[in-house]
């Protein structure tokens, strides 16, 4: 793979790129300006994990369009697996390769004043309104190379914007494929819920098999409003040739809101970084992430909630599951800034390390500024509990259906809160998958 971070794509390649694309003049100067920082800029430097020989440079950016089907039954059978066919109330969007193939949008959104639609038609039809929240508060472009990277090759995402005093009783679905063996995904989502309103965000990322080995460079920014709520719940599952960078950024107003769940099960080597600023009085997170480490890929996960409003809350729990030869690193950040009084951080990080060869790291910290608050930490790495192993033999089961059943008991404080029943359950084969 890479050992340096070279690419081919010039400023003439964004520039027209961009143009092709239909872009606002904003969104050009955008990208032109992020790939000018782009070989200014260093790599993020994650605690304890080497990145720079890990590929983020070769990949094709474009893929052909193959058009949008009309029908689920016309979706690829792995993406089908993911849809809740109930026959409720569904909002979906489907991506191959970037582009989208499935919509659909029940009319009850357009009436409310909702706008669910990829990043590329917001960028046409409400370029103004996207304007105010494109690497807004939450990202910024020069926080080093793979964000200007990022900005500057964008080719996928969504935009959802929620007005005042609205509340989404339906999910809003995506599902992003990945099917050409040698396409990266510059994927940005955007979710902006105005003052008192509410909504249920759910995305899967998988993808096909990889053996040349692509890019997966992710940003998603989340803004509630004073009094807003937002569920986001994630599901990335990238194969093994992929390597992946995610940054999952939130910022809270007074009152607001955010809960996260996210499970984190590719095969490849994984940076991920969950971000929240608690930024008004009273605003709260709930940050909650499961991963399963196996092979010999390294991953690097970072959950960090930032109080700056007074009463404000953090709460972060995240699990790991280790075998094989793989390496994980699990730093929980909760820090309450000067000013933020009454306010508290809570965490836990959980590591269960089925080989010997496997490593976890499970790291707690607390930055504490200001004296009038609470906070607290947990952290564990180690086998599986005998006793409860015990117990369940001596019930009936054998050693693998006991191991098991710990093992789902120990991931189920994000798979249950994943809304969409289909979603669970290939959530739920996955990890069966990576584990046995």
């Amino acid at each position: 793979m890479a050992t340096e971070t070279k690419w081919t794509f010039d400023e003439e390649y964004v520039k027209d790129f961009s143009k092709r694309r239909g872009e606002p003049e904003w969104l050009m100067e955008e990208r032109l300006t992020a790939i000018r920082l782009a070989d200014k800029l260093e790599l993020p430097k994650p605690e304890k994990t080497n990145i720079k020989t890990w590929n983020f440079t070769e990949f094709k950016h474009e893929t052909e369009n193959s058009g949008m089907v009309n029908q689920v039954e016309e979706l690829p059978e792995d993406v089908q697996r993911l849809i809740d066919s109930s026959g409720g109330e569904q909002n979906l969007i489907v991506f191959r390769d970037g582009k989208p193939l499935y919509r659909s949008v029940h009319e009850r959104l357009q009436q409310q004043g909702v706008v669910f639609v990829d990043i590329e038609t917001a960028a046409k039809e409400h370029s103004e309104l996207l304007k105010q929240y494109f690497m807004g508060k939450a990202v910024k472009v020069d926080e080093h190379r793979l964000n200007a990277l990022h900005v500057a090759l964008l080719n996928g995402g969504v935009f959802v914007y929620v007005p005042k005093n609205v509340q989404v009783e339906a999910p809003l679905q995506t599902v992003y494929l990945q099917e050409d063996p040698e396409a990266a995904l510059f994927n940005h989502v955007i979710i902006a819920a105005e003052d008192n309103s509410q909504l249920t965000y759910l995305e899967n990322y998988i993808s096909s098999e990889k053996e040349k080995g692509s890019v997966a460079n992710i940003v998603s920014e989340v803004y509630a409003g004073q009094g807003a709520k937002v569920s986001y719940g994630g599901v990335d599952h990238f194969e093994k040739g992929i390597t992946t960078y995610v940054s999952r950024r939130g910022y809270v107003e007074k009152d607001g809101r955010i809960e996260w769940a996210l499970g984190q099960m590719n095969e490849g080597n994984t940076v991920s970084d969950n971000t929240t600023v608690l930024y008004g009085d009273g605003s709260s997170a709930d940050a909650k992430s499961v991963t399963i480490g196996r092979g010999e890929q390294s991953q690097n996960f970072v959950t960090h909630i930032n109080h700056y409003g007074k009463h404000s809350d953090g709460q972060i729990l995240t699990h790991g599951v280790m075998k094989d030869k793989a390496s994980s690193i699990f730093n929980g950040v909760s820090k309450i800034e000067k000013g933020a009084s009454k306010s508290n951080g809570e965490q836990t990080e959980r590591v269960l390390m089925l080989s010997e060869r496997a490593r976890g790291d499970a790291n707690p910290i607390l930055l504490i500024d200001e004296d009038d608050v609470t906070a607290g930490h947990a952290a564990s790495v180690g086998r599986i509990d005998p006793m409860q192993m015990f117990y369940l033999m001596s019930r009936g089961l054998s050693e693998t259906e006991a191991q098991r059943l710990i093992i789902h008991g120990f991931l189920a404080p994000v798979v249950n809160q994943l809304p969409i029943k289909a979603v669970k359950e290939r959530l739920t084969e996955v990890i069966e998958r990576k584990v046995y």
